[in-house]
């Protein structure tokens, strides 16, 4: 049976040796856009419990937390997207392990709320919800990599070392969340687990290459970025609101909103400079870092989303922060997201333009004037329109002239 958009579903026999990794015309499939909606809520659960800690000032705790959290959603995608890359046959298991993954994600956003609070009073780190949500997204992963193993002789050895050692990683975790250690000696356990767990595909991968597609995993990146980016229209819409709610419609409000989507409307702009599928194409060996350099791109672009959030409560005077520290707390993960996009753009290709200095530099010589500007006393959503500049200035840089410097770096990598 076919209809729209969807591959028909294929069993996996003994001759099946996964995907074609050359596959034409390879697209996300709708099992894989319906699995990325339950991130929105993970994404929209860590960008506000973050928010409220920046906005009571609780900055080192609020990031701490954040990272655990992040690290939490957007691993066990990672490796379930890059595993679907390879052996996605839209069968029923298939798809029964897929729905089991949306069930960890919805388990790790109701674990946030017990996770921030207990970083933020700093006895012990409450986790166990959080890892949980973990443990059963990557469960399904394993039977997923058992069952591909099975099927795929050939990659065998990096499908099994795959499963035993996430396998065995999952066990740490369970029993890190039943033996409550001090806080420093979680910390301590959980960096030596994080380390382990992406030093996984590096060991796995060196066993027998996965035959993930290049521009189907661009494409899986890409959608999570825009999913990432709702959060940032998320905490518009509340800056709108709060605006609205002190001022009615205004100037203000017309600033707010103009800024917010802008900012949004630019970094989305920003990112699909970047060349990954064709380059990803051409050099495989490169997936590493572009894959897990994303991890400081998503991380960034919700945390923007939560600095809006934080924006939205200082303007309705709910926030012990003054409006720099909401300005900041917009163009500081900006800022990081600039300076993350040139530099895994640089990776990406091997080369390094001294143009991209010149745009990383400008741009941060304008998230400096939005947040000097409101310390001089402007408004904030002079302040929010005045960070939406950063990547507009890059934007502007690369239409002009780094497309040029793109297609000639872009020739030499792949000749």
């Amino acid at each position: 049976m076919r209809y729209a958009g969807v591959v028909p579903p294929r069993s996996l026999g003994p001759a099946h040796e996964g995907r074609d990794p050359d596959e034409e015309h390879r697209s996300a499939t709708p099992l894989e856009l319906l699995f990325d909606l339950t991130l929105v809520v993970a994404f929209s659960q860590a960008s506000t419990q973050m928010a409220h800690l920046l906005e009571l000032g609780h900055i080192a705790t609020a990031v701490g937390a954040f990272a655990f959290s992040l690290f939490a959603i957007c691993w066990a995608w990672i490796n379930y997207s890059w595993l679907a890359s390879a052996y996605d046959n839209d069968d029923v298991f298939f798809r029964v392990a897929t729905m089991v993954q949306m069930l960890g994600v919805l388990v790790i956003a109701l674990g946030m709320p017990a996770l921030f609070h207990s970083i933020d009073v700093g006895e012990h780190i409450d986790n166990g919800i959080v890892v949980a949500g973990y443990v059963v997204m990557r469960v399904s992963t394993i039977a997923l990599w058992l069952r591909a193993g099975r099927h795929d002789p050939p990659r065998r050895p990096a499908t099994q070392t795959y499963a035993r050692l996430i396998a065995l990683a999952q066990v740490v975790w369970v029993i890190q969340i039943f033996t409550y250690p001090p806080l420093p000696v979680t910390v301590v356990v959980t960096l030596l687990l994080v380390i382990f767990e992406m030093s996984i595909p590096a060991i796995a991968e060196r066993r027998a290459c996965t035959p993930w597609h290049a521009h189907h995993i661009a494409e899986r990146y890409g959608l999570l970025v825009i999913i990432t980016l709702g959060e940032v229209i998320l905490g518009t819409i509340l800056a709108i609101s709060a605006v609205v709610e002190e001022q009615g419609w205004s100037l203000e409000a017309v600033l707010v909103a103009s800024g917010g989507v802008m900012l949004a409307f630019g970094l989305w702009w920003v990112y699909f400079t970047m060349p990954s599928g064709e380059v990803l194409a051409g050099h495989r060996e490169r997936g590493f870092t572009w894959g897990y350099g994303h991890l400081v791109l998503f991380g960034s672009l919700a945390a923007t989303g939560a600095g809006l959030h934080v924006a939205a409560n200082v303007i309705e005077h709910e926030a012990h922060l003054g409006p720099v520290g909401a300005i900041l707390s917009v163009v500081v993960p900006v800022a990081v997201f600039t300076v993350a996009l040139i530099t895994l753009y640089s990776l990406l290709l091997h080369q390094f333009d001294t143009f991209h200095t010149w745009l990383v530099v400008g741009a941060l010589a304008v998230l400096t004037a939005a947040v000097l500007t409101i310390a001089a006393g402007a408004s904030i959503g002079t302040g929010i329109l005045l960070a939406a500049g950063a990547p507009l200035l890059v934007i502007v840089g690369y239409e002009a002239v780094g497309h040029r410097h793109q297609a000639d770096a872009v020739a030499r990598t792949l000749s």
